[in-house]
């Protein structure tokens, strides 16, 4: 699913006006990477969990050439779906 969709579909489920939708969306994906990038979870009762997780330095392998490379530190998000939602999903 695309913002488009996403906007779409929330104009229908609740009655706003697509630019209002548009904005509202942008506001709530602005308010999780900004959490995200300050080191905090977001969390949302019935759907789940992200998380920024530290990924090491490792040795990792060039596909192609088999050469050995160094992949950088770096950090990670994560979702963990919820019980409820993994339930749902699982029928």
């Amino acid at each position: 699913m695309t913002k488009i969709e996403l906007t779409n579909a929330i104009c229908d489920g609740t009655g706003m006006l697509k630019q209002d939708a548009i904005a509202a969306l942008e506001t709530l994906l602005e308010i999780i990477k900004e959490t995200l990038e300050d080191g905090e979870e977001v969390k949302v009762s019935g759907f789940g969990k992200w998380e920024i997780k530290q990924k090491n330095e490792r040795q990792g392998r060039n596909p192609q050439t088999g050469e050995l490379i160094s992949i950088s530190r770096r950090r990670v998000v994560t979702f963990k779906p919820s019980p409820v939602f993994k339930n749902q999903l699982n029928g």
